[in-house]
């Protein structure tokens, strides 16, 4: 069997997803279009999901793997995956702004601003707001290693 992930290579830049995100009024929009932003991730073997490749501090289940863009050894790339999909679409937005980043770059990308800017930081619970900031350190400290 392959357990080589596909990683996540998005097919936007982060401004492109701010411009999507800002054609929505309703909150009810931008969770579909969330939605459907994970439901674009690359499928993740199910032997990596595992307790060794599991983020903690999720609610969900939340699996990542770090890796590199196909090429660019220089540059960061992860894949991940979810059991729920409002998480998937977390992991698609962590994607835009992460993968292909050099480890400097990914040390200065504010999330929380960000997330503003999408108009998510308003509609994620508490709860889940710990796992997206779990995933972003196990982001950050895969970039640094890697």
């Amino acid at each position: 069997m392959n357990s080589e992930p596909t990683m996540i290579a998005p097919e936007m830049g982060f401004t492109e997803l701010a411009e999507n995100f800002a054609l929505f009024d309703e909150w009810d929009d931008r969770y579909s279009y969330l939605i459907d932003l994970g439901r674009k991730l690359p499928p993740f073997p199910k032997e990596l999901q595992t307790e060794a490749n599991k983020v903690r501090g999720c609610m969900s289940q939340v699996w990542m793997v770090p890796g590199h863009p196909t090429g660019e050894p220089g540059k960061f790339a992860f894949a991940a995956d979810s059991d729920a999909v409002i998480v998937k679409g977390l992991i698609a937005v962590l994607g835009i702004l992460f993968s292909g980043q050099t480890p400097e770059a990914i040390g200065k990308i504010d999330v929380d601003e960000s997330f503003r800017t999408l108009g998510l930081d308003q509609h994620i619970s508490p709860s889940r707001r710990n796992g997206l900031f779990s995933m972003v350190e196990k982001i950050k400290s895969y970039a640094v290693r890697n």
